[in-house]
């Protein structure tokens, strides 16, 4: 299987209500992660590192930050005369309205399938943080003459709707499939990368749709698990799916680690990104900086401590900032202290004001919040 054979399909908008609080004005894939990029930068990355030349990004709700980000694509060398990036708004139908879940989303773009000239397809999400090296996935299926293969992980299950959990054989085939919507305890569980034939994609589709059946996960890969050669092929390296805020929280100081940040940030296969023609980190005389990522267009003169400090952000003199997350363009003001905190985009904190959450329950500030 060549890579340049297969076509790239990326859910922008799946799981937003997992993440609430943040995608409300945002898609999931555009929600900021470690310091400088969009969570839509992994999968997209992993993709083009691997040769996938021609990518489809689907979007439903909420993209205008998304495109924003991505552009005509040329962070990701996809800014081309053939193939490239291509963005696929929903599309409504009189009788459905716009659509609901993975599998009415690919019918929508059931023309863009047929016109795409790749004989393979990968479907991927936007909430896992990984950088996988999908020829590895290419060569798996090859191998075992799969009609599917799905990455996988084994750890604790992710508590989110239609989580695929999977009983595996010696031989790597997928013999049981279990879809759950709030699972408990540790199992065999879907990364959510995808990848089989178009034509199959497409005739699982077009079955679906005569049946009226809504859901990928329950109505196809599940039902289908006994006809089809479904095989799974576990995930190396940094691999964690973002199921809620505390995830997103307790992910992101993951990579304070350097063990971590290195097993995802491979310099073999970077993770690109939109650029922003910032200046470096400016420190203060007074400023107290540990264990923290801050990026370029920071000014720092205050203290940040196991903190995720976002582009452009500023902590004043006299500031203290400990296990936070603060995003692009925030402002703590002169003797604020702020502990356990996720600061969304222009957040402006008073001076003097102090806030705290706890690590298992951190507290967040809306965009454009000023407190």
């Amino acid at each position: 299987m060549r890579a340049n054979n297969v076509l790239g399909i990326i859910f922008s908008n799946a799981y937003d209500s997992a993440l609430s609080e943040i995608t409300s004005l945002r898609a999931m894939g555009s929600v900021p992660f470690c310091s400088r990029y969009r969570l839509i930068d992994f999968p997209l990355s992993s993709m083009v590192n691997s040769g996938i030349s021609k990518v489809g990004i689907i979007t439903k709700s909420n993209y205008q930050s998304l495109m924003d980000h991505l552009g005509t694509g040329k962070p990701w060398d996809l800014s081309r005369k053939r193939e490239g990036m291509f963005i696929l708004p929903p599309f409504h139908e009189a009788q459905t309205g716009i659509y609901k879940g993975k599998l009415s989303s690919l019918e929508g773009i059931s023309k863009f399938l047929q016109h795409s000239k790749e004989e393979y397809v990968i479907l991927s999400d936007c909430n896992v943080v990984h950088n996988i090296n999908m020829k590895k996935l290419m060569r798996f299926h090859d191998e075992k003459g799969a009609d599917i293969s799905i990455i996988y992980k084994n750890g604790k299950i992710p508590k989110l709707s239609n989580m695929m959990c999977f009983d595996i054989n010696e031989e790597s085939r997928i013999t049981g499939i279990t879809v759950h919507d709030e699972a408990e305890g540790e199992g065999n569980y879907s990364g959510n990368i995808i990848l089989m034939r178009k034509a199959l994609l497409e005739k699982l589709i077009s079955e679906a749709k005569s049946l009226n059946l809504r859901s990928l996960e329950r109505d196809v890969f599940l039902k289908n698990v006994a006809k089809l050669k479904i095989f799974g092929l576990e995930a190396e390296g940094f691999f964690e799916t973002i199921d809620c805020l505390q995830s997103y929280f307790d992910i992101s100081r993951m990579l304070l680690d350097p063990k971590n940040m290195k097993a995802l940030f491979n310099k073999d296969y970077p993770v690109y990104t939109k650029t922003r023609d910032d200046m470096p980190a400016i420190y203060g005389l007074d400023s107290d900086v540990k264990n923290s990522l801050v990026a370029d267009g920071c000014v720092i003169e205050g203290t940040v401590e196991n903190s995720i400090i976002f582009r452009g952000a500023r902590i004043a003199k006299g500031a203290v900032v400990k296990n936070c997350i603060v995003m692009q363009d925030s402002y703590i003001s002169e003797g604020a202290q702020i502990e356990n905190v996720i600061a969304d985009k222009l957040v402006v904190l008073r001076p003097n004001k102090k806030l705290a959450g706890a690590e298992t329950y951190p507290v967040y500030i809306g965009k454009d919040i000023v407190i």
